[in-house]
């Protein structure tokens, strides 16, 4: 099975959107998906627990992690959410960077929109590797 990290700096907005549409709708019996960042913030935003709820997700119980050599064992692809120089790196991982807008502090129709950027990259994502 392939598993595959989706990071930000504090892991509260993109990342965690991206795991979770990852695991929604990705066959689990070939790939699962979880988030972590680099300087992991005390919980999710708001916003973004939000307009996941309006799309049948519930992120409530979800949390920041901090984005360790660790949990990066086993792991086949680092997905970063256009953090640029703040972006984790992780050695000897297939890196893919999504330029996508920080959701902190947004409008509710700005976190939307990525939210379905999101969505739309995830689901490309799983077509293209038959996950």
């Amino acid at each position: 099975m392939d598993k595959v990290i989706f990071a930000c700096v504090h892991n509260a907005g993109r990342s965690q959107m991206a795991a979770a549409f990852f695991n929604k709708f990705a066959d689990p019996s070939k790939a699962t998906a979880i988030s972590a960042g680099t300087e992991p913030a005390s919980k999710v935003h708001p916003e973004v627990l939000e307009v996941m709820k309006e799309v049948g997700i519930d992120l409530s119980n979800a949390y920041p992690t901090l984005l360790t050599q660790e949990l990066a064992s086993n792991v086949q692809l680092l997905v970063t959410m256009g953090c640029g120089e703040k972006c984790p790196y992780v050695p000897g991982l297939q890196i893919k960077d999504w330029l996508l807008e920080d959701p902190k502090g947004k409008s509710i129709e700005q976190v939307r929109s990525t939210r379905d950027k999101i969505k739309l990259l995830i689901q490309d994502l799983i077509k293209d590797r038959k996950w």
